[in-house]
């Protein structure tokens, strides 16, 4: 890349914009990072050629969004073989930090909206993110995804009535979310069964995504006592594991944690869906393939096998 320090400078500020397009998209940091990069590098490319680029952000946001469409449409055929439950690789922050950023993430980086979007296609993934997420105007949206003003219009429509009968309502209060999810975890780490379940929704759903490469569900649970017994069968096989530990993180934007094993390798990452001071839905994310970028990757099979015996 350039030595200029303000194109240096400027590659680094639209790096988070084009990062947000093209994780929304995707459900994949790893997909995402590829898809920046190269965004960045096409733009670096034609201020070196002397291109004139009126609007840097307006260019980076085209190219993501189209090489992100690409990627979808393959990523679609490969899913449709994915062994099991297909989750989104997770974002892992601290949970302190700007309220107004965090709520933002809330709405629109959870894995529940994330999976919901999975439903929709490629362009109208891209025309309701734009316009819905992103305030592109709808001008603007036509001309990134090239199609015309009113296609555009239709896209997002569709998409919009499909996100809204799906979307989750997260709990309002941040107080009241991270206190439930404190209670959740504790009553986990205590075994008290009975503590737990009465933190659950009637129709709370447990999802996991091992990718056929780590112990996990199968297919998606529902209802609050058989939800409760798996956790609880779940939190007494990570007891027996040598030094593990749940660290209380945010996930996408929601209450969850990290499962590290003694070493401090990443065993896995839980997210909770938090509405109506009832936790709705829970997944787990165990694919060793999703956790490569929070930090070094433990073998949770092995883990289960070296475990100490009672």
């Amino acid at each position: 890349m350039s030595d200029s320090p303000a194109e240096v400078e400027l590659l680094q500020e639209l790096r988070p914009a084009a990062f947000a397009i093209a994780y929304r998209m995707l459900g994949s940091v790893a997909e995402a990072e590829d898809v920046v990069q190269e965004a960045l590098l096409r733009l670096h490319t034609a201020l070196e050629r002397g291109e004139r680029i009126e609007s840097p952000r307006a260019y980076i946001a085209t190219v993501a969004t189209r090489l992100s469409i690409d990627v979808l449409r393959s990523a679609r055929v490969r899913r449709e073989t994915y062994v099991g439950e297909w989750l989104p690789e997770p974002l892992v922050s601290d949970s302190s930090g700007d309220p107004a950023r965090h709520a933002e993430m809330a709405d629109s980086l959870s894995l529940a909206f994330l999976v919901l979007l999975e439903s929709l296609s490629p362009e109208q993934r891209a025309v309701f993110l734009l316009h819905d997420v992103f305030d592109y105007g709808y001008g603007e949206v036509a001309e990134i995804v090239g199609k015309s003003e009113d296609n555009a219009r239709q896209l997002a429509s569709r998409a919009r009535r499909h996100v809204e009968e799906g979307r989750m309502r997260f709990e309002g209060s941040r107080e009241q979310r991270d206190e439930l999810a404190r209670r959740f975890f504790a009553a986990a780490r205590d075994g008290d069964m009975d503590g737990l379940e009465s933190l659950l929704a009637e129709d709370v759903v447990l999802q996991g995504d091992g990718g056929g490469k780590a112990p996990a569900l199968a297919r998606a649970l529902f209802g609050a006592r058989r939800v409760a017994r798996t956790l609880g069968a779940w939190f007494r096989q990570g007891a027996r594991i040598p030094g593990a530990s749940f660290r209380e993180v945010e996930v996408n934007g929601q209450p969850g944690a990290l499962m590290l094993a003694g070493d401090g390798s990443v065993l896995g990452v839980m997210a909770l869906d938090i509405a109506d001071g009832r936790i709705q839905g829970i997944r787990s994310i165990v694919n060793p393939d999703k956790l490569g970028h929070l930090g070094r990757v433990g073998d949770l099979s092995t883990a289960f096998r070296g475990r100490s015996v009672d």
